[in-house]
């Protein structure tokens, strides 16, 4: 299959101003900053369009998943955003679906995600308190945020752009990208040099400052543990 050359420099349409925003796992005190700091851009004023794309991982690990949902929908209905599954909505999906479920999803950080709604954090006595916490947790779930859930896009592109959660499959058009890579996709993605079709934007794998590469940009700074809630903004070619 042959690949489409990688352009000089990757660029968004004119007149549109695309912030994008790495994994953000419960913390809702760095989202309202990034919130802060979109909203005070003075770029702003010279765009037509003003798109956010946020890249998954909002919940688990972090002190407040239910937080960080109710911002990101009272968000998404004023203004011009896409909101991205990662591998952690996924799991959490399931959970809702299927108690079986439940062990890996403590592993992955649920308990701090039931705690946001009010159900016990700590570690559980014995697999009927867990489930018995699942029931809990179900019960006050809202309805807005399972539609939340459900409503979340794999990917979206801007311009030359290609955003997705985890990343992308080397050799796979993007429009043929399974599930499972755009979500969970590691190294055989990360150690790629190749190509895509696009510049990917993507998250899922923890790096201390946003990693610029000729291929890919990650942007995630692990906020749940460093404080750090990255936002690039693309404007034209920069």
């Amino acid at each position: 299959m042959k690949r489409a050359p990688a352009p000089p420099e990757p660029s968004v349409p004119d007149g549109t101003l695309v912030y994008a925003v790495g994994d953000i796992h419960g913390r809702s005190d760095c989202l309202e900053t990034v919130f802060e700091r979109i909203d005070a851009d003075p770029r702003r004023a010279d765009a037509d369009r003003h798109v956010e794309v946020y890249l998954g991982d909002y919940v688990d690990r972090g002190p407040d998943t239910r937080g960080v949902i109710d911002m990101l929908i009272a968000r998404r209905a004023a203004r011009e955003v896409v909101t991205l599954c990662g591998n952690h909505e996924r799991v959490m999906q399931t959970v809702l679906a299927d108690p079986g479920a439940l062990p890996n999803w403590v592993q992955f950080g649920g308990l701090a995600t039931m705690a946001s709604y009010g159900v016990a954090a700590t570690p559980p006595r014995d697999a009927a308190d867990l489930m018995a916490r699942r029931a809990e947790w179900l019960a006050v779930f809202p309805e807005a945020h399972a539609r939340f859930l459900s409503e979340l896009e794999l990917s979206t592109t801007v311009g030359d752009y290609f955003f997705v959660h985890a990343g992308v499959r080397p050799g796979v058009d993007l429009a043929d990208q399974r599930e499972a890579d755009l979500l969970w996709i590691r190294a055989d993605f990360l150690n790629s040099k190749q190509w895509h079709g696009k510049m990917i934007v993507h998250g899922h794998t923890p790096v201390d400052i946003a990693d610029f590469r000729d291929n890919r940009i990650n942007i995630d700074t692990g906020a749940c543990f460093s404080g750090k809630l990255t936002c690039l903004a693309l404007w034209g070619r920069e």
